[in-house]
């Protein structure tokens, strides 16, 4: 694996998405998700300008937040239980998948005995897939108007995990759905979201077309995880 290579190559492939789109490509930013990988692959990635980095466990990111450099972000980008709340307003600058009001509750509880104001995106569903977390569409309108009610939250936009495809075309439709949603969204506050974060390793050319603000490489910027690491880390592999 080459790191800087592979990175040089996504940074290639994210401007020419921009170019098509008529963006610029200092608006959208790339995330490297880190989880299932160790403290020294993200010290690296660090050492080449990387600066945002996802994480899908908060045990995990406990292990190896305090083992980079304390100039790096890191975002919570993985399903969260009620009971790690605490721990995750603590770990973390920004949370991207707020998937319930009752989640939503329980963060801003914890951020109000934290002292902490947490910025939050709401994951959404978009295809209604049954091995996937996240809001249903309509139930995030539901929702909305509450949990930006909250005190200690703040709704910056959406996020969502489009299904798998080796044809990326096959899934724009559900980035342009988000972004539709998104205004929808902008409408009930009556003040802009400017994220959207959605786009990985196969697809995040497509979703940086439909709009995308942050989008999540791992596998194209660190290489498939071994099994040890993946076992160790106790993640799947990302298609």
């Amino acid at each position: 694996m080459d790191l800087a290579e592979n990175l040089a190559h996504i940074r290639t492939r994210m401007a020419a998405a921009c170019e098509r789109a008529g963006r610029n490509p200092a608006s959208v930013e790339l995330m490297a998700v880190s989880k299932g990988q160790m403290a020294p692959a993200i010290r690296a990635a660090g050492a080449l300008g990387l600066r945002l980095f996802g994480e899908n466990k908060v045990q995990e990111a406990r292990l190896k937040i305090g083992q980079c450099p304390g100039n790096l972000r890191w975002h919570m980008i993985g399903h969260l239980q009620s009971n790690k709340c605490r721990d995750a307003i603590q770990l973390f600058s920004f949370i991207q998948s707020v998937d319930s009001l009752n989640l939503a509750i329980e963060l801003d509880r914890w951020a109000e005995k934290l002292s902490k104001t947490m910025p939050i995106l709401l994951e959404v569903n978009v295809a209604g897939e049954s091995s996937k977390f996240g809001y249903a569409p309509k139930a995030v309108l539901a929702d909305f108007a509450q949990i930006a009610a909250l005190k200690r939250l703040e709704i910056h936009g959406l996020m969502t995990i489009a299904p798998y495809s080796t044809t990326p075309e096959k899934v724009r439709p559900v980035f342009r759905q988000l972004r539709l949603l998104r205004d929808q969204c902008e409408q009930i506050l009556a003040a802009p979201l400017p994220v959207l974060s959605m786009g990985m390793s196969g697809d995040f050319e497509v979703a940086i077309e439909e709009g995308a603000t942050i989008v999540r490489v791992g596998t194209a910027l660190f290489g498939p995880r071994t099994s040890s690491v993946r076992k160790e880390s106790g993640e799947a592999e990302d298609p």
